[in-house]
């Protein structure tokens, strides 16, 4: 084969004619990209704008994983209890709601005048009541007390030996005070078991302590007990003594004015004594009871 022989594999001498064949193809219209086709090689791509790259805040990084979740806060107090326990909440709040209720209706009953109601169950109402729930108005009294009342109470006890003795007066009232003083949940019973018997006695008995109606002898068999109580409380009788018989009276003082007032008062004690009363085997036994 010569060597100037035409082909397409032919190497071209330098300055030699080039063949139509060789022509370059006329420049026209771009053809068009087909979406998501990849640009085709030699041809200029589109540059994008990096985004901005700056360091991340880290309150607001805190602040974006404290966001609450889309689905609301998780129940929180009864509500994130099962429904046995939510159950059991419910029946305790109803019996509480119940119990005060019929205590502030019982108490209601116990203050206001004589009704129907009262003349039907009175007897329940004062068992509601007494002794824990007592009220008194003496402190919204126009009148208030002004006096110190004390009941003090001395006994007669026959020995083992067949002699007699007379104790000196035990000042129960004072003994009371002692136990409340710095006592922050004082017993009923020492506020006022004593003085409510006291108030009692004098309130069912004449100025010659002689018993009006038939409260009377009951409120004198109460008050007996009771001296009768404390006295065995206090140890008044001995191993092998008997306790014969008692004896109770009053010490009433005038509560001092204050250094402010022009008020001149008595300051001496007015004593009002009971007759001996005889102590009884079913005294005893129910002062133990």
């Amino acid at each position: 084969m010569d060597a100037y022989d035409g082909g397409s594999n032919t190497r071209r001498q330098p300055g030699a004619p080039s063949e139509p064949d060789d022509a370059p193809e006329p420049e026209g219209p771009e053809r068009a990209q087909a979406p998501g086709e990849p640009p085709a090689l030699g041809q200029p791509q589109e540059r994008v704008p990096a985004p901005d790259c700056e360091p991340a805040d880290p309150a607001a990084i805190r602040q974006a994983a404290a966001a609450p979740a889309p689905y609301g806060d998780p129940p929180t107090g009864v509500a994130a209890l099962s429904l046995r326990y939510q159950i059991g909440v419910a029946l305790a709040l109803a019996f509480v709601a119940v119990a005060v209720c019929v205590h502030i209706g019982m108490v209601f009953l116990h203050v206001a005048p004589q009704n129907t109601v009262t003349k039907q169950h009175g007897r329940a109402v004062d068992d509601w009541v007494y002794p824990e729930f007592e009220q008194n108005w003496k402190l919204f009294a126009p009148n208030p007390l002004q006096l110190n009342v004390a009941v003090q109470v001395r006994a007669r006890i026959r020995s083992a030996d067949g002699g007699s003795r007379t104790t000196g007066w035990y000042d129960l009232s004072a003994q009371d005070g002692r136990a409340i003083d710095g006592n922050l949940l004082p017993s009923h019973t020492q506020q006022n078991e004593l003085r409510r018997s006291w108030d009692l006695f004098v309130a069912t008995h004449d100025a010659g302590n002689r018993p009006v109606g038939l409260r009377g002898t009951l409120s004198e068999t109460y008050l007996r007990r009771i001296v009768v109580l404390r006295l065995e409380r206090d140890d008044a009788t001995a191993r092998g003594d008997v306790l014969v018989s008692v004896q109770v009276r009053s010490r009433t003082t005038n509560v001092p004015p204050p250094k402010w007032s022009d008020e001149k008062v008595s300051v001496q004690p007015v004593y009002r004594e009971l007759p001996w009363w005889a102590v009884t085997a079913d005294d005893i036994e129910g002062s133990v009871r």
